[in-house]
């Protein structure tokens, strides 16, 4: 059959194209294509290189041809629709479709007659078989004719056609209507993107063996873009080292630039390609912000017509925005320097001015560098109480690097903070002290507030980087009385500079040893986070648990990202405070809580803070957990202890926690390495309190090893009037036969011992072993009971353990049956006036009494009533902090149930609260 104007018929335009040897596989597709072609309608939509033609040629060549072979046609752009009916018949004839002869054919190029078309549609739906015509390229040719003859034909061809469009556009046929019929199946861009799996696929057809690492940056540069990924597949194999190829390859230097230039550039109108030329130079773009960057006003209907047409432009989530493909933004951005030259640098600074003036303050900054107007990204990073973004949140990364190029000469006061700041982040100390030198020259009392808040801000963070309390101190106070300068809404924009301050603040009060300032500070800054906090259990004896805070709940998405680092360390923090303070439990419940933070905000291990997991090592060993103490010191060296600058409070906790956990494994000689083993320059913690933690952990390692003297020497080396240095000495006083002078050092310290619970049971086993060794018994046994009373509720463990046999012998001596139930409330008679038993110190719960501690009672006391079976498998779940209802759960019982139980369990153990339950029947030997 001839063309009207008698020309050959093409015979390629009616050949699907080969399909490629390297080819990925994409069942799931392919599933869909087939079910799609039971209804009249399959739409292929996507943009060039997309995979559209190589799918459906995929699809056509693979057997899956119901309900027959499927008739292919590519269409051509410059097909009339008379050229274009002429040549649907000739492939309905070369695909062996009986059309019947009164259809006739077309007889003219500029259209068909309507009767053609009534005729055509009777044909095709007298055909024994319905027939599937695969339209390559529809997009191509769309004249209002013949897509409204197409969608004649197919509506009234009684399902005896069914068509597949392949499109970088959408049809002009009226999809809405095929839609809400349900006739219509769509495969669309998001569909044809090639995942991870199928690009590892692809590059192994190209024999090529990329780590999953360079995999993931292929695909964030491509976003899945088939033809893109193709064609770095083809350019890796030439490539010496794939893996460099994918981290540094140029995509203006390729055969990607040429694809894009000439598939999707050049196909644009002249206007349309100077906007796509005008807005690359952002990531994504307005219309509005497109009018200022082109002058014109057309931008909104040009946008919009690039996204539907899909020339790699799309919108963002529904809103008045757009960006462009990554790729193809680099392509124009290349373009436009060679087509203008230094318009660039121009277009960047009209952008920011645009952005700054919609309050998008990010992309200003990010623009304003881009055009090297170093004053104005400054001054808009100062000016909105923003320099703290530079340290935390989303924008960090960005906002950095787009200052990395800032350079030392810049003018002014804004430039020279920033500049001090990008220091401050990668610990450039000296280069922090140059830049804010300079910006001191600028600065004086007539600055502005919020320059002068940035000076302070600054000032906080180093002080804290080079472990200077006092300095953190003055710049700490300079920033809080600044920000009552500033109009509230401005600060509360941006809570992350008092949080960063605070957190800043209490680290160092830690690092100097000021354990009570320090809380202050650290619980101040969980508060100006918003949270968690915590809150009291519901029961006596249960753990604090995470409380979200209200600022934390109102806070957007960005200023969230901004808060989570500095919550996660001001938590990180708090928890080694109250470790060092002995309180165990708190310390557990902030630790796990930073912990919890840091994996809630998906924060990558480089900018998590280990502090939480060196707290729950420190937990773990004063509850005689060595496992669980050195797992977790594990995992904090790998974080909170390494790098350039580890904290001068972490650094030394994790010492002395190392050298304890070493020296309880028996290993003194490795104690006393990991506490004298040289620090790296300039990282040493400096401070008398933290000479003297490092010394009296010196002195307990030589002591374990049985050398007194060396204790003492040790201990000489940091003299200090701590209560811990104190308890120190006595004990190597007392180790080395030196009783009275033992004696008059705990005489010394004052009356709450100094009020940390580890110094309050050390120094009452100290004194308990003093009146042994002078033979007063009953003053010994009433200084251990003392010891374990204090130690109980925080399962203190580690000072009974390092105290020696003597600890345990005493409370084998000490301890005696218990008193029938029978006095008043069931209470047993009060171990301080030493007139009843020492109990044995509680263990964790569902755990016996450690036999390193406390020995065992002689027998099983005896008890009024047995509990039974039911009742002891209660108590058990109990002792695990279960709630009721979760007790219920465990034992499949009611939460009345339960409840019946535990009040029986009272009554027999004679006590009113379950965790007064628990202990008795750990006393008792019941659990």
């Amino acid at each position: 059959m001839a063309r009207p104007q008698s020309d050959p018929m093409l015979t390629a335009r009616f050949t699907a194209p080969a399909v490629p040897k390297t080819l990925v596989h994409r069942p799931e597709l392919l599933r869909r294509l087939t079910a799609g072609v039971r209804g009249p309608l399959t739409l292929i939509n996507g943009p060039a290189g997309s995979g559209k033609t190589v799918l459906t040629a995929h699809w056509a060549a693979a057997g899956r041809r119901a309900p027959r072979p499927p008739v292919w046609l590519t269409v051509e752009p410059d097909d009339a629709p008379g050229v274009f009916w002429a040549y649907v018949l000739e492939a309905l004839h070369r695909g062996g479709v009986e059309i019947p002869a009164a259809v006739g054919r077309p007889t003219r190029a500029e259209g068909v007659t309507q009767s053609f078309l009534v005729r055509l549609a009777a044909g095709l739906a007298e055909s024994a078989q319905p027939v599937v015509l695969v339209l390559d390229q529809f997009d191509t040719a769309q004249p209002p004719a013949m897509t409204e003859g197409l969608d004649f034909v197919l509506r009234h061809a009684a399902g005896g056609l069914r068509v597949v469009l392949t499109s970088r556009t959408d049809s002009l046929l009226p999809l809405h209507r095929y839609r809400a019929a349900g006739e219509i199946a769509e495969i669309r861009h998001a569909d044809l993107r090639f995942t991870h799996a199928d690009a590892e696929a692809l590059l192994g057809e190209h024999r090529l063996d990329l780590s999953q690492d360079g995999i993931r940056l292929l695909m964030q540069r491509t976003e899945g873009w088939a033809a893109g990924v193709r064609l770095c597949a083809l350019a890796m194999q030439r490539s010496p080292d794939p893996e460099a190829f994918v981290r540094q390859f140029a995509a203006d230097r390729t055969t990607i630039a040429d694809y894009l230039l000439g598939e999707v550039l050049d196909a644009q109108p002249q206007d349309t390609q100077d906007l796509l030329l005008r807005v690359c130079v952002t990531d994504s773009v307005h219309p509005d912000l497109a009018d200022a960057l082109t002058g014109r006003d057309d931008a909104a209907r040009t946008l919009a017509g690039l996204a539907r047409d899909n020339a790699f432009l799309e919108q963002v989530d529904a809103s008045a925005w757009y960006r462009l493909h990554p790729l193809f933004a680099e392509v124009l951005r290349a373009h436009l320097r060679q087509r203008h030259p230094g318009l660039e640098q121009q277009l960047h600074g009209r952008a920011a001015r645009w952005l700054a003036g919609t309050g998008r303050l990010t992309e200003a900054v990010v623009q304003g560098a881009a055009a090297g107007d170093w004053p104005f990204a400054a001054g808009q990073l100062v000016d909105a109480l923003a320099i703290g973004r530079l340290f935390t949140g989303l924008e960090a990364e960005q906002l950095n690097r787009a200052f990395a190029p800032l350079p030392a000469e810049a003018e002014g006061a804004a430039p020279a903070l920033v500049g001090a700041a990008a220091r401050l982040v990668v610990q450039d100390l000296p280069g922090y002290e140059d830049a804010v030198r300079r910006a001191d020259s600028h600065l004086g009392p007539g600055s502005g507030a919020a320059a002068r808040l940035s000076r302070a801000f600054l000032g906080v963070l180093a002080g804290r980087a080079t472990g200077d309390p006092a300095a953190t101190e003055r710049a700490a106070a300079d920033a809080e009385r600044v920000l009552g300068e500033l109009p509230a809404p401005l600060v509360a924009a941006h809570p992350e500079v008092r949080a960063l301050v605070l957190a800043a603040l209490g680290a160092a009060r830690l690092g100097a040893g000021r354990l009570d300032g320090a809380h202050s500070a650290l619980t101040a800054a969980v508060e100006a986070c918003g949270g968690p906090g915590t809150r009291p259990g519901t029961e006596p004896g249960t753990e604090p648990g995470p409380d979200p805070g209200p600022a934390l709940e109102k806070a957007s998405g960005t200023e969230l990202a901004a808060l989570y680092p500095p919550l996660c360390d001001a938590l990180g923090s708090l928890a080694l405070t109250e470790l060092m303070r002995g309180r165990l439990r708190q310390a557990a419940a902030h630790a796990r809580a930073s912990l919890a933070v840091a994996e809630q905000s998906a924060l990558p291990p480089e900018r998590r803070s280990g502090t939480g997991h060196l707290a729950l090592a420190g937990v773990a060993l004063e509850q005689d957990d060595l496992s669980a103490a050195r797992s977790h010191l594990d995992l904090a060296t790998a974080t909170a202890v390494a790098g350039p600058r580890p904290e001068p409070a972490v650094a030394v906790a994790a010492a002395v926690i190392g050298a304890r956990i070493a020296a309880a494994e028996g290993d003194g000689e490795a104690a006393l390495t990991v506490l004298t083993r040289p620090w790296p320059p300039g990282t040493a913690p400096a401070g008398a309190w933290a000479a003297d933690e490092l010394a009296v952990a010196a002195s307990a390692a030589h002591l374990a090893g049985g050398d007194a003297a060396e204790a003492l020497r040790a201990l000489d080396t940091a003299p200090s009037g701590r209560p811990e240095h104190a308890l120190a000495r006595a004990r190597a006083l007392m180790a080395a036969g030196r009783a009275e002078s033992a004696a008059r050092e705990l005489a010394a310290l004052p009356a709450d011992y100094g009020r940390t619970l580890p110094v309050r049971v050390g120094t009452c086993l100290l004194r308990a072993r003093i009146a042994a060794a002078d033979g007063d018994t009953a003053e010994a046994h009433r200084r251990l009971a003392e010891a374990v009373e204090l130690a109980r509720p925080e399962e203190l463990r580690r000072p009974f353990a390092e105290g020696g046999p003597w600890v345990r012998r005493t409370l084998r001596e000490a301890t005696r049956p218990v008193a029938p139930l029978g006095s008043p409330a069931g209470r047993q008679p009060d171990s301080r006036t030493g007139s009843g038993p020492v109990a044995p110190l509680g263990s964790p719960a569902g755990r016996q009494p450690d036999s390193r501690t406390a020995g065992p009672a002689e027998g099983p006391p005896p008890v009024v009533e047995s509990l039974s079976a039911r009742e002891t498998d209660v108590l058990r779940q109990a002792a695990r902090m279960l709630s009721t209802e979760e007790i219920a759960a465990e034992l499949y019982v009611s939460a009345n149930t339960v409840k019946t139980h535990l009040k029986s369990i009272y009554r027999k153990l004679g006590v009113t609260r379950r965790s007064d339950a628990v202990h008795r029947a750990q006393d008792l030997g019941l659990l």
